[in-house]
């Protein structure tokens, strides 16, 4: 085993040589940083995160919340490590001083938060959670609410949730029923039920802030029809503080297989007392709204997920360069000494597998939190505004290809343990509990499937698309090194192919034949999600080349090298694998569509 959370130089090399997070500190907003700014940032959380987030992780596994006399009991730990996340000024990181905050770029938080999440996801998912939660209040709430809630919130004395989900609806949001009838006071009475509401009930915190979506009554029907409301825990006093208890009640506990450190509840609004909401910016607006941070917590699983499966990849490699079994495939000598498992080509397949999911997915939700950067602080309008509709295009691939990879990355990870691996005398079965969830919450992968297929790639005119298709075509352009030259003609042709498709799906699409071109929606995000990985391998690959011809030690050789060895294996051993996914899009593969209920 190992405490490396995240490597340290694979960081450094993404931020600074890939990304140049540095530029970032000539922007007026992030003038008093620096590089050196940067760097303490993350030594601080890399350093927290071991000391204060992975010293429980496997205690808050086996002893998750549980509900005593309609209250949770949580390990004290756990409280331990929010109030010090929220002392070092990790929640409000990325806010304006004037709200507490340290005015980081989001790509300095996106990395800080992946050593919390690679440490102790359970943990790390209650101030994940209030931080969104905020932003959202900061960006659509009223002056008032900006008042009451972002200071309690920023500092941690209240915690944030998302309250979406019905029993009923699952993620059908235009079939939710939780009501809001006006009151004379000035607020909504709010009656419902919300579940799977992770953090919708702690002991770490004041007062919880629920972010809540419901339909006021009278409101157009399906989404048209949804208002967004925050909802706290305990009512507010007269002087600003918590007061007496909302009418927000516990219905029971969610017990899952990973991520058992946050509690996943079920939640009832408004049955044993009167539940006061209050409706955030305009009625019928709320699903708008919501989007912003339901978005945000997209981008943040997708980068949960490469972080998970990272710490995965991190204990496998570790125990492979430690664990002594068998002898080289050219040794018949019984007596020879054995070697370490990593002197095996089947065990460095499993690991070169996993350095490329995880490399590659943290690569991919880097570049998104960078393109936040600039959605945010570029001095160009025009640079904001494509950085913002970029983004928007590349959030479900964001969101779905590191949660379904770091998944793959930790079954390999087991792989590597072998029967250690399958025992939980061992982290990485953990890692992969923990990471299963992340291609079922925030929009299941699927979900993400139809709004890449059936919305993004056609939004102002398929304008997004033509950016990422430029991006990549300046990468392609800088591959001069004998290595990445011929990876960036792969990649280019397919491209190429996958245009073809897309424009083919598009014409279908027009012509109203809506199923039978969404059908296969899957084909077409893993289609367009290796190829986006790849597209970063590309670019890693282009640093790490420049890199190498002025790496001065054998230290800095070897990493580099890596680097290139694991874009030679997605080039090679995955990129192709999309030509399944081309066959059954062009053909409009009706094997799924066709098939009756009945049949199964």
């Amino acid at each position: 085993m190992t405490d490396t959370l995240i490597d340290r130089r694979d960081l450094s090399f993404q931020l600074y040589e890939v990304l140049d997070v540095e530029v970032l500190a000539e922007r007026e907003r992030f003038a008093d940083h620096s590089r050196d700014t940067f760097d303490a940032v993350i030594e601080t959380a890399d350093k927290m995160a071991r000391e204060t987030f992975a010293n429980h992780n496997r205690a808050a596994d086996q002893d998750e919340p549980r509900f005593v006399d309609g209250k949770v009991a949580m390990l004290p730990q756990v409280k331990q490590a929010f109030d010090a996340y929220a002392r070092a000024g990790f929640i409000a990181g990325r806010y304006d001083y004037e709200l507490g905050g340290m005015q980081l770029p989001e790509t300095v938080m996106a990395a800080c938060n992946g050593f919390f999440t690679a440490a102790n996801p359970g943990t790390a998912g209650y101030p994940f959670l209030t931080t969104a939660a905020a932003n959202l209040i900061r960006v659509f709430g009223s002056e008032s609410q900006k008042s009451l809630f972002l200071p309690p919130m920023l500092s941690g004395q209240y915690a944030g949730t998302m309250a979406l989900t019905e029993p009923h609806a699952g993620s059908s949001l235009a079939d939710i029923r939780t009501s809001a009838t006006p009151d004379n006071a000035g607020h909504y009475l709010i009656k419902g039920a919300k579940i799977y509401i992770s953090g919708g009930e702690q002991n770490i915190t004041e007062n919880i802030v629920h972010m809540v979506l419901a339909k006021i009554k009278g409101a157009p029907a399906g989404v048209k029809g949804i208002s967004l409301f925050i909802v706290p825990k305990l009512r507010l006093s007269e002087t600003g503080g918590s007061g007496e208890r909302n009418g927000v009640a516990l219905a029971g506990l969610i017990h899952k297989l990973g991520y058992r450190g946050t509690t996943s509840t079920a939640l009832s609004f408004g049955d044993d007392a009167e539940c006061h909401g209050y409706l955030v910016g305009e009625p019928h607006q709320g699903l708008k709204y919501m989007f912003q941070m339901m978005n945000e917590a997209r981008v943040g699983v997708g980068c949960g997920a490469a972080v998970i499966g990272y710490r995965g990849y991190m204990h496998s490699l570790a125990y492979a360069k430690d664990r002594l079994q068998g002898r080289r495939a050219a040794d018949n000598n019984p007596q020879s000494e054995q070697v370490p498992i990593i002197e095996h080509a089947d065990v460095r397949r499993m690991l070169l597998a996993q350095k490329a999911y995880s490399e590659g997915g943290l690569a991919l939700c880097l570049y998104g939190a960078r393109l936040m950067d600039d959605q945010n602080t570029h001095p160009e309008p025009q640079k904001r505004q494509d950085a913002g509709q970029l983004l928007d295009l590349l959030t479900p691939v964001i969101k779905a290809w590191p949660s379904e990879y770091g998944p793959k990355a930790n079954d390999l990870a087991i792989q590597v343990y072998g029967g250690a691996g399958y025992t939980r005398e061992y982290p990485v079965e953990q890692c992969w509990r923990d990471n299963r969830l992340n291609p079922i919450h925030e929009g299941t992968n699927g979900i993400q499937a139809l709004d890449l297929l059936g919305r993004k790639v056609w939004q102002n005119q398929s304008h997004g698309l033509q950016l990422l298709l430029d991006a990549m075509q300046a990468d392609l352009q800088a591959a001069t090194s004998a290595r990445c030259e011929p990876w960036a003609l792969s990649l280019s042709e397919t491209l190429q192919q996958a245009v073809k498709v897309t424009q083919s799906l598009g014409k279908t699409l027009m012509a109203g034949e809506t199923e039978q071109a969404l059908a296969n929606a899957s084909c077409y995000l893993h289609l367009f999600g290796h190829i986006c990985v790849a597209w970063m391998w590309l670019r890693q690959a282009n640093a790490a080349a420049i890199g190498l011809s002025d790496a001065s030690n054998d230290r800095e050789r070897y990493f580099y090298e890596g680097k290139l060895q694991a874009a030679q294996y997605f080039f090679h051993w995955e990129l192709p694998s999309v030509a399944q996914d081309l066959v059954l899009l062009r053909n409009m593969d009706d094997t799924c569509l066709v098939m009756k209920a009945e049949w199964f």
